[in-house]
């Protein structure tokens, strides 16, 4: 159990009463009846600051019906270092500050929103699910340097489009039966097929056995032979841990799909173009249901950090692209804008006025990702789905249905 320290202060500042609590249902109880000495009351609940927007205490806070802030804990220590000098760091020092921090400067904070509970259930899954990606991707990366080192016909086996993507399923199962050059090259056409078939792979079994089998017998440079057995339990290592991330990232992505659909945000989200029902429930996940959330398009767009910054100081003006954001919801922002340029329309024309512009390839992705974004929150915020027409008016491409 984790625990927590509380501290009350009235209008001027001053100490009320102080308690240390973990997060039990007593320690919750004993919280509430601190508050009701304190003065709560149902019709005035006291609003609480803490550190952290997740973990049990904070969901019974938040069903407590009161207001709750999550301060960022880095914001806790400027605040700190305008009563003390000496940097000291203790558990009632942050909770006396997180008071005071209500007490003066409750304005210019935000209370933690009120998505419902299958928003928050979408958020718990689809960031599970991108942590799972994460480390699956890790994992590759990881299995690419190691089999670089020994093995290479490997890679050239399953080399594709100039990369080698070892968490398909062909490159998996293959290297489970050959994880070292030797076993490699005594693998026969029948027991390549086999494994292949095993992974999931049902068409053209044939012509990839002889493909991978014709990699896998050339002629390359070998590691001495006690080396390579080692190098090669180390390959099967990784690729456990491989196998394993890539089960999760599938299984969590089917969970967050299948609870999206459900949600009533889901017509309005997939049918914006590059959103399906996976990268769609990332983007709900992060920018939730709560439509009080953002004050307006411009707060939505700097929390994903897809708005540019000006930063001016004497006859010096700076223009660049946010650091400080929801990390989350800007790498699904980048895949959104990415699955949105392939198809011939305004969104692509507007891709590639902003690389005639000037932009590099990310900047502009950025760009459609902000204007997108833009568009979402006005149709979350309408009840509507989106309109080509609408998003980009004056367009050709936009024009063409209605002129037919």
């Amino acid at each position: 159990m984790t625990e927590e320290q509380v501290a009350v202060v009235d209008g001027d500042g001053l100490l009320v009463a102080k308690l240390r609590i973990d997060d039990s249902a007593e320690g919750f109880g004993k919280l509430l009846g601190l508050l009701a000495e304190s003065g709560d009351t149902p019709d005035e609940p006291i609003p609480v600051a803490i550190e952290t927007s997740r973990g049990l205490l904070v969901a019974a806070l938040r069903g407590s019906g009161r207001n709750v802030y999550a301060i960022n804990p880095m914001a806790v220590a400027r605040y700190r270092d305008r009563h003390s000098m000496a940097r000291k760091k203790s558990d009632h020092v942050d909770a006396m500050t997180l008071a005071n921090i209500l007490r003066t400067d409750a304005h210019a904070h935000r209370t933690l929103p009120a998505d419902s509970d299958l928003a928050r259930a979408i958020t718990v899954l689809a960031r599970a699910a991108q942590d799972a990606i994460w480390r699956r991707t890790k994992a590759t990366q990881e299995l690419r340097a190691l089999l670089r080192e020994y093995y290479p016909g490997f890679l050239d086996a399953f080399a594709g489009a100039g990369h080698t993507n070892l968490a398909m399923p062909d490159a998996r199962a293959i290297l489970a039966i050959a994880p070292t050059p030797a076993l490699g090259a005594r693998l026969s056409k029948a027991r390549i097929i086999s494994a292949l078939r095993k992974g999931g792979r049902q068409r053209r079994l044939e012509d990839t056995a002889i493909r991978i089998l014709d990699a896998l017998r050339r002629p390359q440079l070998r590691q001495p032979p006690l080396v390579e057995k080692a190098l090669g339990r180390q390959a099967s290592a990784l690729l456990a841990t491989l196998n394993i991330e890539c089960v999760n990232a599938d299984d969590l992505n089917a969970a967050a799909a299948e609870a999206f659909r459900q949600h009533p945000d889901h017509r309005i989200i997939t049918s914006f173009p590059g959103l399906g029902e996976s990268t769609g429930a990332r983007v709900l996940a992060e920018i939730g249901d709560d439509r009080g959330r953002f004050a307006d398009a411009r707060g939505l767009k700097a929390f994903a950090g897809s708005a540019p910054v000006t930063r001016a100081s004497g006859r010096s003006t700076c223009v660049t692209h946010r650091h400080v954001k929801n990390n989350r919801l800007a790498a699904v922002g980048f895949v959104w804008a990415f699955a949105a340029i392939p198809r011939p329309g305004p969104i692509k024309d507007h891709y590639e006025r902003r690389r005639a512009h000037g932009d590099r390839h990310a900047a502009a992705l950025r760009n459609v990702f902000n204007r997108l974004l833009g568009q979402l929150y006005h149709c979350l915020q309408a009840n509507q789905t989106y309109d080509e027409s609408k998003a980009f008016p004056g367009s050709v491409h936009a024009a063409e249905p209605a002129a037919a």
